[in-house]
């Protein structure tokens, strides 16, 4: 059982973790989206993205859903910096930030969430190598959403995204997704009378 300071320092940090709903991707805005998704949307999808990764790959399908799910954590503190704009920031790691986020929490959780972090930056197996095309796999599956609506601007992260990914899997996902809308799903409980 945790002390009533550990339990507060944990509480804090599950707080600091709903600031994820209410933070947006900026990333976007460099694109013309006017109202991007938050955080916490883009972490739920690329755990989903990264479960089924794992699945297709052989990978742990539990574990490349935890990093997938901490992967972005940090930005509560540093906030979610564009690509373009890393390269004029000298910004903490986010083993540091993730460190500093959970210091007062329960010792398991400190040590539990740092290891997450430590091995969704450093590690090679093939849970991180997953966790990280789930990443890039989702924000290309956004960027064809956002395009549907509208925004042009979108193609450069469709094609970096495509050009980062390492798993069979992941690309062959991403290829299928770029020939279909995001609503053809539908079609196969509905009947042809959706269009793709």
């Amino acid at each position: 059982m945790a002390e009533n300071g550990q339990a507060k320092g944990t509480a804090g940090y599950l707080f600091e973790a709903g600031m994820l709903k209410r933070a947006k991707r900026s990333g976007w805005w460099i694109a013309g989206v006017k109202d991007p998704e938050t955080i916490a949307e883009h972490s739920f999808r690329t755990g989903v993205v990264g479960a089924v990764l794992a699945m297709m790959e052989g990978a742990d399908p539990a574990k490349v859903a935890l990093l997938c799910l901490f992967h972005d954590t940090q930005e509560t503190r540093i906030g979610d910096i564009p690509h373009i704009g890393r390269r004029y920031l000298t910004a903490a790691s986010n083993e540091r930030v993730t460190a500093d986020q959970v210091s007062a929490a329960h010792p398991a959780v400190v040590t539990g969430v740092n290891a997450v972090i430590s091995e969704y930056e450093n590690g090679e197996s093939l849970e991180v190598v997953v966790a990280h095309d789930a990443d890039k796999l989702e924000c290309l599956l956004q960027a064809v959403e956002y395009r549907e609506q509208g925004y042009q601007n979108v193609q450069p992260w469709i094609d970096s995204s495509l050009g980062s990914l390492k798993t069979d899997s992941a690309r062959e996902l991403a290829e299928a997704a770029l020939t279909m809308t995001s609503l053809a799903w539908q079609k196969v409980y509905l009947g042809s009378s959706v269009h793709e």
